[in-house]
């Protein structure tokens, strides 16, 4: 009898999105650039991290942050509120964007149009630079091997390479590449392992936006944002579906 995939350190992960820099309200792209939080990001970081802390109450948690600023800040809110240290970890860090990090969405219209194509397009983005989705997914699948045992891993990172984790988890390919819609800012998603292997339980969650932190119902999610710069395929996907033009560039650390 074939064995199911090995169990890991942490059976159940939140996969939580930074709050919002100036330079995700303004749709620039960030990639491994190190904008700080601006105070609507500081604000959604405290008003969701008592939500998580209640929802993880009573479990064995660690959290583990990219080492980018606006990670560490959203993951310093929670920490306290449940009595452990911040985890930094490199490989969480979000996707390099080459030389498209630090320029808006019209400014890699106007300076890269055959790259604006492309990624519009779904297809490769050649000569834009930085790293290859699969190596973004290989990082952070090592970062995930190697937490420490516990119930819960609260994972904070950046939409881009939130993005890439949760397809390689779930094993899901290139073709299926914008299947699910990014992450909002300090919106999260949770994880669960199966005998066969990890699922995806609920998806792009948000805080209640007044004081009551009670858990929220299975199907209860915040809005998704527009598409990320890091949704394109590492390969061509045939009959790649181009996104709607008039779609905002307010995401996933395509902004950050």
């Amino acid at each position: 009898m074939t064995a199911g995939p090995a169990a890991p350190p942490a059976p159940r992960l939140l996969v939580w999105r930074h709050g919002r820099t100036a330079w995700n309200a303004g749709g620039r792209f960030q990639g491994q650039l190190d904008p700080p939080l601006d105070d609507e990001g500081r604000a959604q970081a405290a008003r969701t991290a008592p939500h998580l802390a209640a929802l993880l109450r009573g479990e064995d948690a660690v959290v583990v942050s990219s080492d980018l600023h606006r990670a560490r800040d959203t993951a310093g809110a929670l920490a306290p509120l449940l009595g452990v240290e911040v985890r930094v970890d490199g490989r969480l860090r979000e996707h390099g964007l080459g030389t498209w990090e630090g320029l808006t969405r019209d400014e890699v219209a106007e300076r890269h149009p055959g790259q604006y194509a492309d990624w519009i397009a779904g297809r490769p983005v050649p000569g834009r630079g930085g790293e290859a989705q699969a190596d973004v997914a290989a990082r952070a699948l090592a970062a995930v091997a190697d937490l420490p045992p516990a119930d819960v891993a609260v994972l904070v990172t950046h939409g881009g390479t939130a993005g890439r984790l949760i397809e390689a988890l779930l094993g899901l390919g290139p073709v299926h590449r914008r299947v699910f819609g990014p992450l909002g800012n300090c919106h999260w998603s949770e994880l669960s392992f199966q005998p066969s292997g990890w699922r995806l339980m609920r998806h792009n969650l948000a805080a209640p936006s007044g004081a009551d932190h009670r858990a929220r119902a299975s199907g209860d999610r915040g809005p998704f944002p527009g598409p990320s710069a890091s949704d394109v395929p590492d390969a061509a996907v045939p009959d790649a579906a181009e996104p709607p033009a008039d779609t905002a560039a307010t995401d996933a650390d395509a902004a950050g």
